[in-house]
Formats: structure tokens, C-alpha cells, sequence
């Protein structure tokens, strides 16, 4: 194993030792605290900003979660063999995945303006949801950065390096010196990245992995009116006709 004590520390130990708090904090989070898995919505609060800055948000990451996992998940030389050459693969990071981190990091913007200005709003948010949007900020930008800015128009190929990395963290059997070398920008996103996926069981992004099966199959919920004219009249509480 090749690599400094540091690296390997962020690059091999706080990895997995991140992956273990995300599966071992979601089950304890669903065993021990089923009523909080929840997005804790605060729309009862404040809409207008919601409607706006959500849609972006969470459209925006769909996409940038498909381009990751083509990015990270496939490798090189499938693209290749496909007809994907690097500049039309660089072409479509600059436009596809630029418009994408676009609309996060703008439906992020909102989200955080409106949680930070609205005193109602900003009260039912946790210490470690803050500190959750904060880490998802860094994430964000620093990827955008380096995307741009290291990869499409510099010389840092992250398929030859980062990519390889992520597919042998898999197999147990990471190169840490691919991280090593990788520019600061895409090593503090990848490393931000890490640890959001740590404290990730315990902040609202639990809600992602909620999906309403059982709503397809609940019997019907029965509403029955009340007749007022049936209803007997409490002694004491005959109503006023002024």
C-alpha cells in the first residue's frame, strides 16, 4: 500500500469508516426512530420560496446523480467503445452537468436564504441538518469548481484517477495514491463528499430512501360528516341565535 500515514487515513480509513455510519446509522435510525424519518417539512411555514427553490434542488440533483454514476460507475474505455470520445464527453460535462449544478446550487441558494431568514423556519432545523446543508454546499461548489475547471478545461482526467479509485473502494482493494494525486478541488469534494455520506443517517436526508409502497395497497380512509341537526344539545351549552 503505497501513500503517506495521511493519506492513508482519508483516503482508505475514513472512507469505509464513513460507509459503516451510513448503513449501521440508517438501520438504527429506522429500528429506534421511525417517527423522525421524515423530511421534518417546513412548508406550514413559509411556501412561496419553498416552490421555487425545491423543484431546482431536487431536479437539479437527479441529474448530477446520473452524471456521477456514468462518471464514476463506468469506465473509460466503455465509453469509448461505445463512440464516446473524450470531447464529446467533456462537451456534455460542460453543458449537461454546468446547467445541472446550475439549478442545485441555485435551489440550494433559496433553500438556505429561506431557512436562514425566516425565524420559524430556521427554529425546526438541527444542529446537524446546518451543518448538512453547509457540507452539501462545499460539495456542490467544489465539484462544480473542479469539474470545470480541473477537468473540462484543464488536464485532470478523474475517469483515469478518481473513478478507478471509487470502483476499488468496491472491491475493498482502493489505490489511495489515485486520490493522492488527484488537484485540491476534487479531493475536497470527493472528502466532503465522504463525510456528508457519514452524518447523512442522522439529519433530513434520511427521506430520500422513503418511498410510500404502502400507500398503493392501504385500505380507503372513511371521512364521516356530523349532523348537527342529529347532535343532542350538551345541557349549558344551547347555542346563542345573536
Amino acid at each position: 500500500m503505497n501513500g503517506s500515514p495521511l493519506d492513508v487515513l482519508l483516503w482508505l480509513i475514513i472512507p469505509y469508516l464513513a460507509l459503516a455510519a451510513f448503513v449501521l446509522g440508517h438501520i438504527w435510525r429506522y429500528r429506534y426512530d421511525k417517527f423522525g424519518w421524515t423530511t421534518r417539512s417546513s412548508q406550514i411555514y413559509e411556501s412561496k420560496l419553498l416552490r421555487i427553490g425545491s423543484p431546482l434542488f431536487h431536479y437539479g440533483i437527479v441529474f448530477v446523480f446520473v452524471g456521477h454514476v456514468v462518471g464514476l460507475g463506468i469506465p473509460k474505455s466503455w465509453t469509448e467503445a461505445v463512440g464516446i470520445t473524450d470531447g464529446m464527453y467533456h462537451f456534455m460535462a460542460i453543458t449537461i452537468g454546468t446547467g445541472a449544478a446550475a439549478a442545485v446550487i441555485g435551489g440550494l441558494a433559496i433553500l438556505i436564504f429561506r431557512r436562514r431568514t425566516n425565524a420559524r423556519v430556521f427554529g425546526a432545523t438541527t444542529k446537524l441538518d446546518k451543518l448538512m446543508y453547509l457540507m452539501l454546499a462545499v460539495v456542490i461548489l467544489a465539484g462544480t469548481y473542479s469539474t470545470i475547471f480541473e477537468s473540462a478545461l484543464g488536464h485532470y482526467d478523474y475517469r483515469e484517477g478518481i473513478s478507478v479509485w471509487f470502483r476499488q473502494f468496491w472491491m475493498l482493494q482502493p489505490d489511495i495514491a489515485l486520490m493522492a494525486a488527484a488537484p485540491l478541488g476534487f479531493q475536497i469534494h470527493v472528502l466532503t463528499a465522504i463525510l456528508l455520506f457519514a452524518i447523512w443517517p442522522f439529519t433530513r436526508l434520511v427521506h430520500v430512501f422513503t418511498v410510500p409502497v404502502g400507500y398503493l395497497t392501504r385500505p380507503y380512509i372513511v371521512y364521516r360528516s356530523k349532523d348537527p341537526v342529529r347532535q343532542p344539545v350538551r345541557r349549558g351549552w344551547e347555542p346563542n341565535d345573536f
